[in-house]
């Protein structure tokens, strides 16, 4: 997916390539990007939600564009969402008054802000949630609420009565746009157990299902868990195997992973994308665990040691940290080194670090600080970071959808 967009990233960071660093050329990339809509936004938005945490210099000129972005009412760009959510998650407080402008919009400035508002904590956003709580689209009310219950600042009950009243379109918006960013909140309160039970009730798509359980378990409700086991148990016979891995995913790695053997159909099925988009999230977290049985559909991603694509690139990671594939090691330290692979070089090099090979990648990091991709240019920043013992592992589940893929969750 990401080893085809090549063209414009080099456009989008072609104007830095020669002057400053990873965080000054991104930096000037997002001034560009303000100027005249750049055709891989998203790319950009992604590298924002990566190096964000990182850069106080980036987030200040974040700032500045979550302002004008706000005054021209863009809240459905990708670079809004990115702005507004990295922020808040970093607890910088020049996003409290852009967000509440956001939310005295005609949609609230839609869910992104909302979403972004379940991280802050500026008190100034109460006065406004509470109004946008009461808004006659149950979708945005719904939303307002889970910010609330986030903030401390209700008890959920209300929320629970909302959740009946929302249709599948805005039940999957919901959780691409609110529910899967929630998942890296600290602390939700048990008060969001009821709606989250009722939109399980009627959620068909498994992976989505498993986002609204993981963040109802993190809360303390033991509801979701005992639900996938008993199915995994006694549930329809096709379905078993994926409800034994949701039941594992919900225990957040705290027993060994079931010994079922993936495929695509199924890593498919338990991702929070459409399974129509075939992510393998679902494998990497298998692998991430040690998983034995992760290992063929890895071979398979990987299939040689011409590592072809960043799936192929980050299955070369696992397979050489633990099974014993040092063919895949001298493979991902040729993808690094070669000019010829820059859309996968920042990956590369990031897979090396987590499997120790830390010297060659110090060695490596200036030439990929200069590359015209944007990907190798973030991993770039980020593997500074990890220099400076800020960052351990690099190469995340987190990191990889943003960086290389251009997801803004």
């Amino acid at each position: 997916m990401g080893n085809t967009a090549g063209e414009g990233a080099v456009a989008m960071a072609a104007a830095g390539t020669t002057a400053g660093g990873p965080d000054q050329r991104i930096s000037a990339d997002l001034r560009s990007a303000l100027k005249r809509r750049p055709a891989q936004e998203a790319r950009l938005a992604g590298a924002l939600r990566a190096l964000c945490p990182h850069s106080p210099a980036l987030r200040s000129v974040m700032a500045d564009a979550l302002e004008t972005l706000v005054a021209r009412g863009s809240y459905t760009r990708p670079l809004y969402a990115a702005l507004s959510r990295s922020l808040a998650a970093a607890g910088d407080r020049r996003v409290g008054a852009p967000l509440k402008r956001a939310l005295a919009a005609d949609d609230a400035g839609g869910l992104s802000t909302l979403s972004a508002a379940c991280f802050s904590d500026d008190p100034a956003l109460r006065e406004p949630l509470s109004r946008v709580a009461a808004n006659r689209h149950p979708h945005l009310a719904l939303a307002a609420e889970i910010a609330r219950v986030a903030r401390g600042e209700s008890n959920g009950a209300y929320v629970a009565s909302l959740a009946p009243k929302i249709k599948e379109s805005h039940r999957i918006e919901l959780c691409t746009e609110l529910f899967v960013p929630l998942l890296a909140h600290p602390s939700v309160s048990i008060g969001v157990a009821p709606a989250l039970a009722v939109l399980r009730d009627a959620e068909r798509h498994l992976g989505r299902w498993l986002v609204l359980g993981q963040i109802a378990s993190r809360a303390g409700d033991g509801a979701p868990l005992a639900e996938a086991t008993e199915r995994a148990h006694s549930g329809p016979s096709s379905a078993r195997t994926a409800w034994a891995l949701v039941a594992w995913a919900l225990g957040e790695g705290k027993s060994e992973p079931p010994d079922v053997r993936p495929n695509v159909e199924l890593v498919a099925r338990l991702s929070d994308r459409p399974s129509s988009d075939r992510d393998p999230t679902f494998l990497y977290r298998l692998a991430e665990a040690r998983a034995p049985s992760a290992r063929g559909m890895l071979e398979s991603v990987a299939k040689s040691s011409a590592l072809s694509s960043e799936g192929a690139v980050r299955a070369a990671l696992y397979l050489a940290r633990d099974h014993g594939r040092d063919d895949l090691h001298q493979a991902l330290v040729h993808a690094a080194e070669s000019p010829r692979r820059e859309a996968v070089r920042g990956l590369a090099a990031a897979a090396l670090w987590d499997l120790g090979d830390r010297e060659r990648v110090k060695r490596l990091r200036p030439e990929l600080a200069a590359s015209r991709q944007l990907a190798t240019l973030g991993w770039s920043a980020l593997l500074a970071a990890a220099e400076g013992g800020k960052l351990d592992p690099v190469l995340t589940e987190a990191s990889y959808r943003r960086l290389q893929l251009g997801w803004i969750d």
